[in-house]
C-alpha cells in the first residue's frame, strides 16, 4: 500500500495503490450476494433458482424452503466477505478463495455451468495475484474457534426449540412418531428439508421452518462477523507509552492546543520509527479514531501518519481523525484522505482580553452579579492541591455530573486533579467557602491553556458562574504565565453564522435551521453562542476519512468516544467486545 513520494522514497497511502483492483473484487462479490437475496424476493427468479438448486442437492424440486437457506445464506456470506475484502481481510480472501475454488471444480467435474465455473477460476486467479493487498489480520481475542462456537451455539438453540415444540406437541403429530423421528426432524429444518414428522396443523410445520431458518441464518451471520471482525483492543494507555508522550508535549506541546489530550488513559499510541512524532488514538466499531494533530515535531508528522495508517490497514481498521489543524489535515490529505471543516476553536488572548466595550456588556454585567452573590474564585495549578484537597474536588464534581456517562474525547483528559497532572489549572467558584463551579484547564506548551472541564453545582441558582469563572482565569493569566487560552469547540460555526447574514441563501438558512433543531439534544448552537461571548479567535478544526462511504461508521464511533450514544453496553457484551475504561471516584471523569 505505498506510493512514490516526491523524494524518491515508498510513503503509504490510503487508499492503497491498486484498490481499485480491491474494490472490483469486494463489489463483484457484493453484487452476486444481493443478486442471490433477491432471487428468493421475486418469483419468476426464484423459480429458476429453484430447480437447479434441488438438483444438485438431490432434492425434490418442491422443497424451496431448502432453496430459501441456501439462496439466503450464500448471500449474507458473499456480503460478509465483501466488506472483509474491501478491508483486506486476510481471512475474508482465504475464505473466498476456499469458496470460488470449490465451486470452480464442483461446475468443471459435473460438466455443467461452464460459464460459472470459468468465472469463479478466473476469481481464484485474481485473488491468488493480488494476495499481497489482503492483509489485515483478525481480532486476536476472536479467532476461528470462539467464531465457530458462537456458529453452533444458535444451530443448537434452534435445533433445541424445534426439538422442544416437537416434544410437547405430540397431539398434533400424525402416528406418534419417535423422539429420534423428531430429532431428526428438527435438525432438518437447520437446511430447510422436510423431516419424517408430519403435522395436522399445518401452523406448527412452518413455525418449526421458520425457527430453523432463522437460526441458520443468524448462525452464518454471527459466525461469519466473528471470523471476520476488525480487533478492537482494550483502551489502554502503556505507562512507556505516556512517559516518550509527555516528553515530546515537552519539547513540542505548544503546536497544538489539543496535544495534551492525547494523554487519555483509554488511548493508545502509534510512533514515527525516528521516535520524533506520535498518533494517539482509539478502536471503536471498526474505526481508528485520532483526536487533534499528531505529537511532536512537524518535520516527523508523516513517520507517525505513515506507522499509524499501517497499523489501519494491518488490523482492517477505517482511520479518522476528529478536530485536526489545517496544517496537519494538510499533511494526513498527502496521504489519499479526505478532509472536511468540522468547526472552530474559540481561542481567547489573554493579553488583549478586556471586560470593555459595547461587545462585552452581557458577560460584564453577569460577572458583576455573581460577585455581589458573594462569589470568590480561586486559581490555583494542581500541584498546589494536597491529596486530601484533589479527592474532595474530584468527588464534589463528580456528584455534580448530569449523566452517568462519561462525555468528552478529543477535548477531555477523563481525570480532574489528578497527581499526574501537576501543570493542569483549577478553577473554583466558592460561596461561604463552599465550592459551587469548577474549570480544569490542561498545558498547551509552556504558555497556554486549553478547557478540559466545565461544571457547575446544579442547585446553584446563580446564572453567569461559569462566565465569572473565565473571566477571572483570564485576569490571572499574567501570574501564571499563559498568553493563549483554548475555550469550547463550536460545532458548524461557520454555518450557523452564515445562515444568519443578512441575504443568506436558502440552503445556508436551511442547514443553520437544521443545526439550531439539533441543538435541543446537542450543545450545537449553545456552546457557539457561550464562545463568542469572549470574543474570540475562531480557528478551524477538521475532520478526517477516507471516503464518503465510511463516514457512518466514523460518526457512530465518534458519538461513542464523545459518550453521546454509539453501541449500548448490552450489545458489546453480547459481540465480547471491551467496555470502556472508568475512572475511578478519587479522579472522576470529565
Amino acid at each position: 500500500m505505498t506510493t512514490s513520494a516526491s523524494d524518491g522514497r515508498q510513503r503509504l497511502s490510503w487508499p492503497s495503490q491498486g484498490e481499485t483492483v480491491v474494490r472490483v473484487i469486494a463489489w463483484s462479490t457484493r453484487l452476486v450476494g444481493l443478486i442471490t437475496l433477491l432471487s428468493v424476493v421475486f418469483p419468476p427468479a426464484r423459480r429458476r433458482l429453484r430447480d437447479p438448486v434441488a438438483g444438485w442437492l438431490d432434492l425434490s424440486v418442491q422443497a424451496t424452503v431448502t432453496t430459501v437457506v441456501v439462496a439466503v445464506g450464500a448471500g449474507i456470506g458473499l456480503l460478509l466477505l465483501s466488506n472483509g475484502l474491501r478491508r483486506h481481510k486476510r481471512r475474508a480472501w482465504q475464505i473466498a478463495l476456499a469458496a470460488s475454488g470449490t465451486i470452480a471444480v464442483l461446475h468443471f467435474v459435473a460438466h455443467r455451468g461452464l460459464v460459472a465455473g470459468c468465472t469463479a477460476a478466473v476469481l481464484v486467479v485474481v485473488l491468488v495475484v493480488h494476495r499481497e493487498k489482503f492483509v489485515a489480520q483478525p481480532d486476536p481475542s476472536m479467532g476461528r474457534w470462539p467464531a465457530l462456537l458462537v456458529f453452533l451455539q444458535l444451530l443448537v438453540l434452534g435445533a433445541g426449540l424445534n426439538f422442544l415444540i416437537l416434544l410437547v406437541n405430540g397431539r398434533m403429530l400424525v402416528n406418534h412418531p419417535s423422539t429420534g423421528e423428531r430429532l431428526a426432524h428438527a435438525l432438518l429444518t437447520l437446511v430447510g428439508v422436510s423431516g419424517p414428522v408430519q403435522f395436522r396443523v399445518e401452523m406448527l410445520n412452518d413455525l418449526t421452518a421458520a425457527i430453523g431458518l432463522a437460526a441458520s441464518i443468524g448462525a452464518f451471520l454471527l459466525g461469519g462477523y466473528f471470523l471476520l471482525r476488525s480487533a478492537e483492543p482494550r483502551p489502554s494507555l502503556e505507562p512507556e507509552d505516556e512517559t516518550r508522550i509527555r516528553g515530546l508535549l515537552d519539547t513540542h506541546g505548544r503546536t497544538d492546543s489539543l496535544g495534551y489530550f492525547a494523554l487519555r488513559r483509554d488511548k493508545s499510541a502509534v510512533f514515527s520509527s525516528s521516535g520524533k512524532s506520535a498518533v494517539a488514538y482509539r478502536v471503536l466499531a471498526g474505526v481508528a479514531l485520532s483526536s487533534g494533530d499528531p505529537l511532536g515535531d512537524v518535520e516527523a508528522w508523516p513517520g507517525a501518519v505513515e506507522e499509524f495508517l499501517g497499523r489501519c490497514l494491518r488490523h482492517g481498521w477505517v482511520p479518522a481523525v476528529l478536530g485536526c489543524s489545517e496544517r496537519a489535515a494538510t499533511v494526513w490529505s498527502r496521504y489519499g484522505l479526505t478532509v472536511l471543516e468540522l468547526g472552530d476553536e474559540a481561542v481567547v488572548d489573554a493579553a488583549t482580553f478586556t471586560l470593555d466595550g459595547r461587545s462585552m456588556r452581557g458577560v460584564r454585567q453577569a460577572v458583576a452579579r455573581v460577585r455581589r452573590s458573594g462569589y470568590e474564585v480561586r486559581v490555583r495549578r494542581a500541584s498546589d492541591l494536597t491529596d486530601q484537597g484533589r479527592a474532595e474536588l474530584a468527588a464534589r464534581a463528580d456528584s455534580w455530573r448530569g449523566t452517568e456517562t462519561e462525555r468528552g474525547f478529543s477535548m477531555a483528559l477523563s481525570r480532574l486533579a489528578d497527581a499526574a497532572d501537576p501543570a493542569c489549572v483549577l478553577v473554583t467558584a466558592e460561596q461561604d467557602g463552599v465550592a459551587r463551579g469548577l474549570l480544569q484547564f490542561v498545558p498547551w506548551g509552556p504558555d497556554g491553556l486549553s478547557l478540559d472541564l466545565m461544571r457547575r453545582d446544579r442547585d446553584a441558582p446563580d446564572n453567569g458562574l461559569n462566565e465569572f469563572m473565565i473571566c477571572e482565569l483570564m485576569a490571572a493569566c499574567p501570574a501564571l504565565g499563559v498568553r493563549h487560552v483554548s475555550l469550547n469547540f463550536a460545532m458548524f460555526r461557520a454555518a450557523l453564522e452564515r445562515g444568519e447574514r443578512i441575504g443568506a441563501g436558502p440552503v445556508a438558512r436551511l442547514w443553520a435551521k437544521a443545526l439550531r433543531l439539533g441543538s435541543r439534544w446537542w450543545q450545537i448552537e449553545t456552546l457557539y453562542r457561550f464562545n463568542a461571548k469572549f470574543q474570540p479567535t475562531w480557528v478551524p478544526r477538521y475532520l478526517v476519512f477516507p471516503m464518503v462511504r465510511d463516514l457512518p461508521r466514523i460518526i457512530l464511533a465518534a458519538m461513542e468516544a464523545e459518550g453521546f450514544g454509539g453501541r449500548p453496553p448490552a450489545l458489546l457484551r453480547m459481540l465480547r467486545r471491551s467496555q470502556p475504561v472508568v475512572a475511578s471516584p478519587q479522579v472522576a471523569a470529565s
